[in-house]
């Protein structure tokens, strides 16, 4: 029985590792496929590089200076307690 979870272990652990050593490398077309159309008022088509990275409203970057103009609030005027008798 333990010789079987070794090997169950074993053969889980070698495809973790096949798994996860993925090659990094441009992207290309598949041969016979055409690249994705220029869209209207574009020079040039985009790069597979210009598809897959995020703009920067989809990836906006975080201000984490959130507090640098903190002040007390001043009273509002217009902040009123509800009408008693709504017409």
């Amino acid at each position: 029985m333990t010789i079987r979870l070794h090997r169950g272990l074993a053969l889980a652990a070698l495809a973790l590792v096949l798994a996860s050593c993925g090659g990094r490398q441009p992207l290309k077309p598949i041969e016979g496929q055409r690249l994705p159309a220029v869209p209207v008022g574009a020079a040039t088509a985009p790069t597979a590089q210009d598809l897959t990275t995020p703009s920067t409203q989809a990836r906006p970057e975080r201000n984490v200076e959130l507090l640098t103009q903190s002040r007390q609030r001043s009273d509002d005027e217009f902040d009123l307690p509800p009408e008693r008798d709504p017409q």
